[in-house]
């Protein structure tokens, strides 16, 4: 007996063997549906949310419920003008905030008291693909003070596995984890 599973949009055919003996988990991305041991499950949205762009990258974001409303463009290191935030900059701040969340996720679970609250900073680039397009990469840094290098290093690469960007980006754009002091 075989299995196809979807996993980022990629699907894979393993054999009973192999699902059996490594217990594979896949979160099918383009299906919401959770492969697990031979049972798919509908996965239900927690939380969603819309945002409107008018104009790419010299234009206005706008949610849904008018708590985010601003104007982008493009940096000034591609052409664009000082004063105003990005796309990328955008991604950062999302990336960061939601993988500080799962790694206090994590913390929580394991019982993990760090000395004061823990800091991600998200660098993200943005870099030519060779063929026209682009691509992103992303710098996570990590500091979660009286916690010692060894076990915060454990505790980033967890919160990696269960943070919602780091799911939607593993396999298409480079995420390196790093751990300050």
């Amino acid at each position: 007996m075989r299995y196809i599973v979807s996993c980022n949009h990629k699907l894979f055919n393993i054999g009973a063997a192999y699902w059996k003996t490594r217990k594979l988990f896949y979160i099918c991305i383009a299906y919401d549906i959770i492969v697990n041991d031979k049972k798919a499950i509908k996965m239900e949205a927690l939380y969603q949310t819309t945002v409107a762009v008018t104009g790419g990258r010299n234009g206005k974001v706008r949610s849904e419920d008018g708590v985010l409303e601003l104007e982008v463009r493009t940096p000034k290191e591609l052409g664009g003008k000082e004063g105003y935030t990005n796309p990328e900059q955008l991604f950062a701040a999302g990336y960061a905030a939601c993988f500080d969340s799962a790694l206090n996720l994590i913390m929580n679970r394991e019982k993990v008291k760090p000395a004061s609250p823990s800091t991600v900073k998200a660098t993200v680039a943005l870099k030519s693909n060779g063929a026209g397009g682009f691509v992103l990469g992303v710098v996570l840094a990590v500091n979660i003070p009286g916690i010692e290098k060894a076990q915060a290093q454990e505790l980033v690469e967890k919160a990696h596995v269960v943070c919602p960007y780091s799911n939607a980006t593993r396999g298409n754009i480079e995420v390196q984890l790093e751990v300050i002091e």
